[in-house]
């Protein structure tokens, strides 16, 4: 369908992207998943050709563009060259780490650290889950304790998005262990910290490129001044923050959708078996219309959200139906994608196969759908 979301302006951003892709992850892309992490020359290049942190105000150096069809652009065009894992380190920059350290900072944070988000000399992380707190955050046991001028923070992190290349890590502690929600607080974390260690590098069964990490935290000391938000406010910071980045997530999956479509069509269109073209049989003809009709109606939720959240006006719950929705449909075209490709759909050559791979985090990360479920039941009453 006709898609009324993008003007001339969005379209060109996106041809200079596209060229972006084509130049500096395609061709590495492959070296990337083997190595499980992305050069970070890469990133610096996306800095300096203004696809990183675009709505940072032009005072700390960036765009002042805060429309979000931009990040939306970024997120489809590493679905359709099929290298999501590489371009992750971007779009969880751009939606999920700038808004903490733009919108949660005062002017001294924001001249610190927002012209290297901008540039990509700097690269963010959010170090959320623990290895026995994920999506119930107020059960994290990472601890973050007052002396003086700086904070002590002592624990652990898993499953940290950018956890190895990141310069600037957004954590979430707790300064008051006897509260739940309100003792949680935000405090960024350099790296080359003393006391702060990376772990393993997470071994995943998609997303390779991307690199996934453990962090501790031993007697870490970071100045007073790192503190983002209000000491005790993170938790009401990260409910505000999930909603964009939960449209991000919707954004890769719809795009995932799409690019996996139109795999599985130019396949099926190819392909013939018993005399006739795999596309004329009606079984296939009947599951790739339902699985088209699907995706068009939630793509045209998706874009109207995203309208609406240039606005301020995206509700949490409105975000989790749409993670809820993205996620699963991507699941189901996916696999019935790869089940059409018939056995060159189980080789990695064919990108329908590691699609397939990339799939099951997406209805895990970002708040399980689950959570998004019991987020949308709390609606119903």
């Amino acid at each position: 369908m006709n898609r009324e979301l993008y003007d001339e302006t969005h379209e060109d951003f996106r041809a200079s992207f596209r060229s972006f892709v084509a130049a500096e992850i395609l061709p590495h892309n492959e070296k990337w998943e083997e190595a499980g992490r992305v050069d970070r020359d890469m990133f610096r290049r996306a800095g300096e050709l203004g696809f990183l942190a675009m709505a940072v105000p032009e005072e700390y150096g960036g765009l002042d563009q805060a429309d979000f069809r931009f990040n939306a652009i970024i997120g489809e065009e590493l679905q359709r060259a099929g290298v999501i894992g590489s371009g992750m380190c971007i779009t969880l920059h751009n939606d999920v780490a700038l808004p903490y350290l733009m919108e949660e900072t005062n002017d001294e944070q924001r001249k610190r650290w927002l012209p290297g988000m901008v540039t990509g000399e700097l690269m963010a992380a959010i170090a959320m889950t623990e290895p026995g707190a994920g999506s119930d955050l107020a059960a994290i046991r990472t601890t973050a304790r007052r002396e003086g001028d700086e904070w002590v923070i002592n624990g652990a992190k898993t499953f940290v998005t950018n956890g190895l290349n990141a310069d600037l890590y957004i954590v979430v502690a707790k300064t008051d262990p006897t509260q739940r929600h309100k003792g949680i607080s935000l405090i960024v974390v350099e790296s080359g910290t003393p006391g702060f260690t990376h772990g393993r590098h997470l071994d995943k069964i998609g997303l390779r490129s991307q690199d996934t990490a453990e962090l501790f935290f031993d007697e870490v000391r970071v100045p007073a001044a790192n503190l983002i938000g209000g000491e005790g406010e993170g938790f009401k910071i990260l409910m505000r923050n999930l909603a964009q980045e939960r449209l991000g997530l919707s954004v890769s999956a719809i795009s995932a959708c799409r690019t996996a479509l139109a795999w599985t069509v130019d396949y099926c269109a190819e392909r013939s078996a018993f005399g006739q073209r795999v596309l004329d049989m009606q079984n296939t003809r009947f599951k790739l219309a339902e699985l088209a009709a699907r995706f068009d109606a939630v793509e045209m939720f998706l874009d109207q959200l995203i309208v609406k959240h240039n606005r301020g006006e995206v509700s949490g719950d409105q975000a989790a139906r749409a993670k809820l929705l993205t996620t699963e449909l991507q699941r189901d075209i996916v696999a019935q994608g790869l089940q059409f490709h018939g056995g060159y759909g189980f080789m990695r050559e064919y990108p329908i196969a590691r699609a397939y791979l990339d799939v099951p985090i997406q209805s895990i990360f970002g708040g399980t759908n689950e959570i998004m479920r019991e987020i949308i039941g709390r609606t119903l009453e």
